[in-house]
């Protein structure tokens, strides 16, 4: 029971929790920046592609949409990431379990990649 009371007690209340919430989100993004080269890849692809995406963007929307996928990409790459920390965590024992989750984690990425590529094709060339 007691853990249960330190975990509700973790959670963002008020100016003082939400300041927590960002610390904790802050150095996921550094983890992910410093350890994980394929999230570091795809920031600088959106460090490059945004404003290009601000150039090219003929409205507001078009613009928002540009950028969201690309964001959408990073959203993706860092739960994949989770993922595989959480496999990970367990220990580096085979199993195939194991393999078909970092494979389906890796498919995700696959799949918002494929949709950012869809968009910015449209946008251009639609």
């Amino acid at each position: 029971m007691a853990a249960d009371d330190e975990r509700v007690s973790l959670r963002p209340r008020g100016p003082a929790g939400v300041w927590r919430a960002l610390k904790w989100s802050l150095l996921g993004l550094k983890w992910a920046f410093v350890r994980d080269d394929s999230f570091r890849l795809e920031l600088i692809l959106c460090a490059v592609l945004v404003p290009v995406a601000l150039i090219i963007g003929e409205s507001g929307v078009e613009k928002a949409l540009l950028i969201a996928v690309l964001l959408l990409i990073l959203v993706v790459e860092l739960m994949n990431s989770a993922l595989e920390v959480v496999f990970e965590r367990y220990g580096n024992d085979h199993h195939a379990l194991t393999g078909v989750g970092k494979d389906i984690g890796s498919a995700a990425v696959f799949v918002a990649d494929i949709l950012a590529a869809v968009v910015w094709l449209l946008v251009l060339f639609g």
